[in-house]
């Protein structure tokens, strides 16, 4: 599952932000972690150059499939590892060898002036992350005609979240191909099915 897509400025203002599956109390600290986890990292990144972060956490038998514990766990251990420059966070799993892991995925990117993050878990690692934030990134820059600056993105903010809408459909990937998604996005009917 897709569980989050945020763009966020370069002064780190959330500009755009879709969650799936998470409960409200959680998203401050997902908003917050990214953007702290782009500020850190994305200095002179490259436009479209991804980067990938991913965190195994442990849960118990009886834990529901994203519940809030597991997340600030996983929120905690993932600022710990910023605080010590560590970026690989496979380092903290060797506690509970024996309960069973649940990965959570974050690839993040630059784009023009806007920074974009993708979150996902399960059948979304990073090398489906990495697809969904292409087709994201090539998506809106269809929509703004060039690489966005902020003052471009929020002109075109309500095409922006179409799109989007149309992209990610209840934390899963629903369309990939341009010419369907400018089709659904001026809400005239597609000609195939």
């Amino acid at each position: 599952m897709i569980l989050a897509v945020l763009f966020a400025n370069s002064e780190g203002n959330i500009l755009v932000e879709r969650f799936n599956g998470v409960p409200a109390e959680e998203r401050l600290h997902w908003r917050s972690f990214l953007v702290k986890l782009g500020a850190e990292n994305l200095k002179g990144v490259k436009n479209e150059e991804l980067l990938v972060a991913s965190h195994k956490t442990k849960s118990g038998v009886n834990d529901v499939c994203y519940n809030q514990k597991a997340l600030l766990n996983c929120m905690k251990h993932l600022h710990l590892a910023l605080a010590q420059n560590c970026y690989d966070f496979r380092s903290f799993i060797g506690l509970h060898q024996n309960l069973p892991t649940r990965s959570v995925y974050i690839v993040y990117t630059v784009l023009g002036d806007v920074s974009v993050y993708v979150v996902g878990k399960d059948e979304y690692d990073e090398l489906a992350l990495a697809e969904v934030i292409f087709v994201i990134t090539s998506a809106v820059k269809d929509v703004c005609g060039k690489l966005p600056t902020e003052r471009l993105f929020l002109d075109k903010y309500g095409r922006i979240c179409l799109t989007l809408d149309e992209i990610i459909w209840t934390g899963y990937l629903e369309s990939t191909d341009k010419d369907r998604i400018r089709r659904l996005v001026r809400l005239k009917p597609p000609t195939e099915f």
